[in-house]
């Protein structure tokens, strides 16, 4: 079976992943809300916070994780220079600027989606796309499943959850579920997938 590329990501309800400056700071962030979220995916909790949020136990679904530089920015300026934000998950991201040496850290500066192709094919768990939305759209024909975790609030502008699509793309609604502090998990499948 082939690995998925899963856009796992928060949004606010007119479809904004962040403010015009890349911070999401305005998303509810509720104890309840983040156990929650963690018990389903453990490994989506970055490293510097997992012993304060007492997230622990093994991957449950992904076990690589791609994103952009300025999704990658704020572990940089946590500190987490060598290993980034998820250690424990190969971690990709797309650049063209240099980064800090990694141990588990990949620069990939040309051809994502060729990439993303060649890493399906590869055994292990699916990938997770962590953002951001510059990153979706050149993705967005290998990406087989969006879970938007969709937060009780309006941004009014910012950055989109795939910036500048191509065309219409159907989706089909495959779950819809509340979680504490009035997030809606709805998730979503390609056709194709």
């Amino acid at each position: 079976m082939m690995r998925k590329l899963v856009y796992y990501v928060a949004a606010s309800v007119d479809g904004y992943i962040a403010d015009r400056n890349g911070d999401f700071s305005d998303f509810p962030q509720r104890p309840d809300t983040l156990k929650e979220l963690f018990a389903r995916y453990p490994e989506t909790c970055p490293v510097h916070v997992m012993e304060a949020l007492g997230v622990a136990g093994e991957a449950r679904r992904f076990d690589a994780v791609i994103m952009g530089r300025r999704t990658h920015q704020p572990a940089l300026d946590a500190g987490l220079l060598l290993d980034g934000g998820y250690p424990h998950l190969a971690q990709y991201v797309v650049t063209h600027e240099p980064l800090p040496p990694s141990s588990s850290g990949y620069r990939i500066d040309r051809d994502p989606a060729g990439f993303i192709t060649h890493l399906k094919r590869q055994s292990g768990k699916d990938i997770w796309l962590c953002g951001g939305g510059n990153l979706a759209a050149q993705l967005l024909d290998e990406i087989d499943e969006i879970q938007i975790k969709v937060n009780p609030i309006l941004l009014g502008e910012g950055i989109p959850l795939i910036r500048g699509s191509k065309a219409p793309l159907p989706l089909l609604l495959v779950e819809s579920e509340q979680l504490p502090g009035g997030i809606v998990l709805n998730t979503y499948r390609s056709p194709k997938a």
